[in-house]
This record gives C-alpha cells, sequence and structure tokens, in this order.
C-alpha cells in the first residue's frame, strides 16, 4: 500500500557512462570466452564519473565461513490487530487526538490515495516490524570488507542513483538488500560491485515507473560483467532474501517526519535528507540504530542545525514516538559526519547536497552544540 501519492514524471533514457571511483578499478569476474574481446585497460577517472569498486590486488581465494543458521521469520503481526486512536476515531469509536498534536493530514482528508485513516496505524505497524527486516552485524563473516569499502560501496551507489535520477526510495531499498545479503552470505571483494548493481536493479524494479536496463547497469561499470551474471545475482539474491522486499526503510520514516516537522520547508527536508544519507554511508549507525531512530535523529539534528526552535515539538514526538533525550546520541553521530564530510574522500552526498537545487545544504555549519552534546 502507497502512503504518500505523488506523480513521477518519466525518467529520461541518458547515455550512461562507466562509473568511476578514485584508487580502485573494475575487474571481470568469470567472464565467458565471448567476452574476453572487452578491453582489459580501464579509462582514467574523468570529471563526473566514478569507477568500479574491486580490490586493487589479486584476491586469495578463500574458504566460505559457515553461516549461523537463518531463523525462519516468524508469522507476521497484522496491521489490523493494531489500530490507532485515528482509525477508530474516524470510525466513531473514541475521541480525536489531542488538541495540541497539530493534524498533520487534514491537507490530505479529501485524497483518497492518502489514506489518512489508516497511515498512523500503517506506520505502528512499520515501527512493530522494521527490526525484523534490518541487517545483523555481518562484518565477522565478511573477511574481505570493512567499514570503509562498504562506505566506497554505497558512496558508488548513490553516484549511480544520481545518474540514473532513481527515486529516494530505490537507494534505500538497495543498500537495506545489498546489507541483508551481505548479513546472510560471504561475498568475495571482486563480486561486490556485481551485488551492488544487482541490488539496485532490484529495488528500481520495486520502486520505478521507469527502472534502468541491465545493459545500462552493464555500461556503468564499463562492462565488468556479463548480463547472465546480473541476472544470476539477481536471482541468487531474491532467493538469499525469500523474495521478501516491503520492509521499513529509513525513507518510509523520513517522509513521515518530515511533514510533522511544520512547519516544513526546502531547506528543512533537504538538511534531514543529508544527515540521514550520511548516516545510511556509515556501518556502525546502520547496524546500531532502528530506520524509525535513524530518520527521527536526522529531523533533530535538522532542526538543530538549522536552529528551529523547539528543537522537539509534541506533533513530533507523537508521530515518531521518540523523545530529544532518545535521539541525541544517534542525532550527535550524524552530525559529526556533518562535521567532516567536506574532508572526507567519499564525497557522494556532499556534492549533491551542495548543489543549489538541493538548498546547498551541506555547506551550512553543522549543529555545534548537538555535536559536544548539549541539549
Amino acid at each position: 500500500t502507497r502512503l504518500i501519492a505523488k506523480g513521477q514524471e518519466p525518467v529520461q533514457k541518458n547515455k550512461t557512462k562507466p562509473l568511476v571511483t578514485k584508487g580502485v578499478a573494475a575487474r571481470k569476474v568469470g567472464v565467458p570466452a565471448k567476452a574476453e574481446a572487452i578491453k582489459k585497460d580501464y579509462v582514467k577517472a574523468k570529471a563526473g564519473t566514478i569507477s568500479g569498486i574491486c580490490p586493487e590486488e589479486d584476491v586469495k581465494t578463500i574458504e566460505k565461513i559457515p553461516l549461523k543458521e537463518r531463523k525462519v521469520r516468524k508469522s507476521g503481526k497484522t496491521l489490523t490487530s493494531i489500530l490507532t486512536a485515528r482509525s477508530k476515531a474516524a470510525c466513531g469509536l473514541s475521541n480525536k487526538p489531542r488538541s495540541q498534536i497539530v493534524d498533520i493530514d487534514a491537507a490530505d482528508i479529501d485524497n483518497h490515495l492518502a489514506g489518512v485513516e489508516y497511515v498512523e496505524d500503517i506506520y505502528k505497524f512499520y515501527k512493530l516490524t522494521e527490526d525484523e527486516n534490518r541487517p545483523c552485524d555481518y562484518m565477522d563473516s565478511q573477511p574481505e570488507i570493512n567499514d570503509r569499502v562498504r562506505a566506497i560501496l554505497v558512496d558508488w551507489l548513490i553516484e549511480a542513483h544520481k545518474r540514473f535520477e532513481l527515486r529516494p526510495e530505490s537507494l534505500y531499498l538497495t543498500v537495506n538488500i545489498m546489507d541483508r545479503f551481505l548479513s546472510e552470505e560471504p561475498v568475495p571483494r571482486r563480486e561486490l560491485q556485481l551485488l551492488c548493481i544487482s541490488s539496485m536493479l532490484i529495488a528500481s524494479k520495486y520502486e520505478e515507473i521507469w527502472a534502468p536496463e541491465v545493459n545500462d547497469f552493464l555500461t556503468i561499470t564499463d562492462n565488468a560483467y556479463v548480463r547472465d551474471q546480473i541476472l544470476l545475482m539477481e536471482k541468487v539474491i531474491l532467493g538469499k532474501l525469500e523474495w521478501y522486499l516491503t520492509v521499513p526503510t529509513p525513507y518510509v520514516f523520513l517522509v513521515r517526519y518530515i511533514k510533522a516537522a511544520v512547519p516544513s520547508d526546502q531547506e528543512m527536508e533537504n538538511m534531514t535528507f543529508f544527515l540521514a544519507e550520511l548516516g545510511l554511508m556509515n556501518y556502525t549507525t546502520v547496524i546500531s540504530y532502528c530506520p524509525s531512530k535513524i530518520a527521527a535523529s536526522a529531523g533533530y539534528a535538522a532542526r538543530s542545525t538549522l536552529n528551529r526552535s523547539p528543537r522537539w515539538t509534541d506533533t513530533l514526538k507523537h508521530h515518531t514516538g521518540y523523545t530529544e533525550d532518545q535521539l541525541r546520541e544517534c542525532a550527535k553521530q550524524l552530525v559529526s559526519f556533518h562535521f567532516g564530510a567536506a574532508e572526507n574522500k567519499l564525497k557522494a552526498v556532499y556534492r549533491k547536497f551542495s548543489s543549489p537545487d538541493r538548498c546547498a545544504v551541506a555547506l551550512l555549519p553543522p549543529a555545534r552544540d548537538v555535536h559536544i552534546g548539549s541539549s
């Protein structure tokens, strides 16, 4: 069920170029004989491009580490069992929500696609189930990956996402798919970029109206892989995740919490997304905090950065379920990433939100009081 009805213009097909990242080169993995003719010397990084992600040195074959037996998904909670005050009020079963809480859905009351009568129930359901779809701490089972390598992967995905002009939902779902797969299966470093493009292919098919084609993903990797490899990896990922893609990512909560930050504006919205995407790149943040807390903390840190008063309102507390004290630790992490964004070698997020069409929020000074831990 879509909570937010918003139109989308068909994405114009652009001639994609290989994406290049400094210091890494794409490697072909298991390429059939017919693809051997593809040039082995890859073009140097050009302005506005990123490179493939593969080891700079040959990777020795390693034995796959046996993973813990995967827990069988428990029978999910049902949405109809958690009706909130809004639904009961709509049915005349209880009083309306308290007057001090701003009704952020009042403008959508006549929009049947917005599902105003059920939106609070749906978000309560998301919060009840978000932990079931989070990646676990997988670094110990991934001998060829560390926090830095993962950050490079996400940085590359953000560039690819921008190149394809995809919806924000696709980026968050792509990272969720990648992390969940890495939680289940060891992946050699030479196949990490294959995992990235296959995850984005799946997310695009799920979220987009006009999804990129397999050949588009081959192009941005400078034909480091072949079509059959992407299709096989897509099948392996979906099998490992049991085809379960309807998951609450931070984006699901971000759109709701931004709406609750009344009055909101473009600067506030972009600052919130900027901080959330900085958190998306950090492995510790993604593993340590649930999606709803990352989203709420990004909103709190954004209000602090833009000096909005009060920092946390009753309306935000009502819709997020978090108090200021519960968010400060995660918000402090996000603000620390803002402090280091300009100097970080991985600049995809920083460049993205330094542009005028994003209100250049990355160039604004970070929230120093949150960074030093004061209230």
